[in-house]
């Protein structure tokens, strides 16, 4: 089988697929069209996020038997023509689980000892202990949204702590030992804590906006290591402004392109890049922490998830 890769990724998993008998080629510059041009030679296609897979792409790839994502989400790809058409089409969530759920605790515990907004000020020589005073995780209730694998890492996490843990998810009977299910009525009224870990679908889309932050009983810190489309961020602004929401730490933002690597572009003329207005609040406010969509993007994730890929590949193929 011949095997095509788009995105540079750990080398094991052309190595390994090599040791299996695939016959390997990386292409990691050309254009979409001109990758079009050529996938009917190849049976499977490895990626990140490059660009999206759509009907047109598909239609071209004749003989595509599979297409691995090394990465969580499927979203870039038309997933239900893919499967009409009989492709395979393989995730590797296992393989960065763990990363995404130590990043939402480590921005979690920074937002609540303040730990960035201290760090800048004693670099400019500001000595601000009281106003630097945190607060503590104990003693609260921690609700996560989603418990896939991403919702299940996170709330392994918090096994060390003193905290309640609940979970909500359109799926039944996905709690477990580490975490609690329960309606989104109970969810909305206990927690104090939100921390987002769905995918990207037609029901995730805009899904916190401000109808849905406001049926919170409680104001509530809130997690986003997710899809940042999940999120309407001028709502998510406003609700910072008013307190309801107390703090906010976004790995993933909804200004995002779909390949994930980029933000906002140059203007052509004056060279400046222009933000909304809503981002610049994020950007100012000192309750906010941000990263660039890497919650998942470790040093060991990286290899976890090319051995994720490969194994599947494995047990389907060889």
């Amino acid at each position: 089988m011949k095997v095509l890769h788009l995105d540079t990724n750990h080398e094991l998993l052309i190595n390994q697929l090599n040791d299996l008998g695939f016959t390997n080629h990386e292409d990691y510059t050309s254009s979409k069209e001109a990758i079009e041009a050529k996938i009917k030679g190849y049976d499977g296609i490895v990626l990140r996020s490059r660009f999206t897979i759509d009907k047109q792409f598909l239609d071209a790839a004749t003989n595509l038997k599979f297409i691995g994502r090394v990465g969580a989400g499927l979203e870039n790809i038309d997933c239900d023509y893919a499967e009409k058409k009989g492709i395979t089409l393989i995730a590797a969530p296992e393989g960065n689980r763990n990363a995404v759920g130590e990043h939402a605790l480590g921005m979690l515990l920074s937002l609540f000892n303040k730990l960035n907004k201290a760090d800048l000020e004693v670099r400019q020589g500001k000595w601000l202990r009281e106003d630097n005073r945190g607060v503590e995780l104990d003693g609260r209730t921690v609700g996560i949204i989603g418990y896939g694998n991403m919702g299940k890492a996170f709330s392994k996490k918090l096994c060390g702590f003193d905290v309640e843990v609940l979970c909500y998810d359109i799926k039944e009977h996905v709690g477990d030992i580490n975490a609690k299910q329960v309606s989104l009525t109970e969810f909305q009224e206990k927690v104090d804590i939100v921390s987002l870990h769905t995918p990207q679908t037609p029901l995730t889309l805009n899904m916190i906006d401000e109808t849905f932050i406001n049926q919170f009983k409680k104001p509530f810190w809130f997690i986003n290591t997710a899809r940042g489309k999940s999120v309407v961020t001028k709502d998510l602004v406003s609700s910072l402004k008013s307190k309801k929401v107390l703090g906010a730490g976004l790995d993933v933002l909804e200004y995002e392109k779909a390949s994930f690597e980029n933000l906002f572009k140059k203007d052509a003329t004056s060279g400046a890049i222009e933000m909304p207005e809503a981002f610049q609040y994020l950007i100012d406010s000192q309750n906010v922490i941000l990263s660039p969509h890497v919650a998942g993007w470790t040093i060991e994730s990286k290899e976890k998830l090319a051995q994720t890929i490969v194994d599947k590949i494995k047990v389907k193929f060889c």
